[in-house]
């Protein structure tokens, strides 16, 4: 089982309170997660600020780009992997995503991870393109990942599709991994199809055990269908981590974060059909011992990877001190 971090890159006003965390401190917690034995630090990306976070907090949030904020990362760390969850696709021209994401890979030497998705947030898409109002982002998804697939592996790039375009890219350098691993988010069936037939790794979020297990066999069908081998799907969901010496006292402080209201407001995107009361049972709240059978209980149905953990914290100083008692109490029972 590998453990990532959720790294606040754009999470002020939606996970955490504004402001929350400087440059600075964004630079910190991935070399603290890199010193505790993280796999991978998960950068999320929003382009625009959403109307529940204007209507929530009176001054606008600082949100970092993840790919730039991973060009900072990458000298300062050696060996925690770049992940991006997720970079909304719909919003990005794939041709400079896809010579950001080489660059930074051979800057890295190799240690990019990149998530890809719709968005949770329509308003945000149409704002930055109100041109594109009709447009099916799913569809572009798929659309954007084929024409990444093409640049990352042709000397010169063609692609015509419904949404982007271009002729006879040559586009160096290639990424330093000879395959990127691409990662798509979501936790909707329509989407399954699409992992099985263009992913590398799975990215839900705030899934059961059993709906990881129900998503992951639906997914595999799709495969056998499409005649791929899923063999090496990383299956990687990411939840909230409230840690504390009770489940009592971990679950209170749950209910009074800025994280879970957050949760409240992906309620008709990525978390829909999912009741509030169930919050508390989709993420790993408790004390160690009981997170560590939450683990467990997501190892079994499946999870290879519990990427982006975002602890509940209202200031870095919280967050920090749940990343090294997660880390010291509950990672090393899963390693090896």
């Amino acid at each position: 089982m590998r453990f990532g971090v959720g790294l606040p890159t754009c999470t002020e006003g939606m996970m955490y309170p504004v402001p929350f965390a400087s440059p600075r401190d964004v630079v910190r917690i991935a070399q603290e997660a890199e010193a505790l034995g993280y796999f991978a630090v998960m950068g999320n990306d929003h382009l625009t600020t959403q109307r529940y976070v204007r209507a929530e907090f009176p001054d606008p949030p600082n949100f970092y780009e993840p790919l730039v904020t991973y060009a900072a990362l990458a000298p300062v760390t050696s060996t925690i992997r770049l992940m991006t969850g997720v970079i909304v696709l719909p919003m990005r021209a794939p041709v400079l995503l896809a010579k950001q994401v080489a660059t930074l890979d051979q800057f890295s030497g190799g240690r990019v991870l990149l998530g890809v998705g719709v968005g949770a947030y329509r308003e945000e898409f149409e704002a930055v393109h109100p041109e594109l109002r009709r447009a099916r982002r799913g569809e572009m998804l798929t659309e954007g990942i084929r024409a990444l697939r093409v640049l990352f592996g042709e000397r010169r790039a063609t692609f015509h599709g419904r949404y982007y375009h271009f002729v006879d890219v040559e586009l160096y350098p290639k990424p330093h991994q000879a395959h990127l691993p691409i990662y798509i988010g979501g936790n909707a069936p329509e989407g399954w199809r699409r992992v099985a037939e263009l992913a590398d790794g799975w990215l839900p979020a705030v899934l059961t055990p059993e709906e990881v297990r129900h998503g992951l066999e639906q997914i595999r069908a799709h495969a056998r269908a499409a005649g791929r081998d899923l063999t090496h799907l990383d299956v990687a969901p990411q939840f909230a981590v409230s840690i504390g010496r009770t489940r009592e006292e971990a679950t209170e402080r749950f209910l009074r974060s800025q994280l879970y209201r957050h949760l409240l407001s992906l309620q008709r995107s990525t978390l829909r059909g999912q009741p509030v009361d169930s919050f508390a049972q989709r993420n790993l709240l408790g004390s160690p011992a009981e997170i560590r059978r939450q683990v467990r209980a997501y190892q079994e149905a499946g999870v290879t990877h519990l990427a982006g953990l975002l602890f509940t914290a209202n200031t870095v100083e919280e967050f920090l001190e749940s990343m090294r008692l997660f880390a010291r109490e509950v990672m090393p029972e899963f390693a090896g």
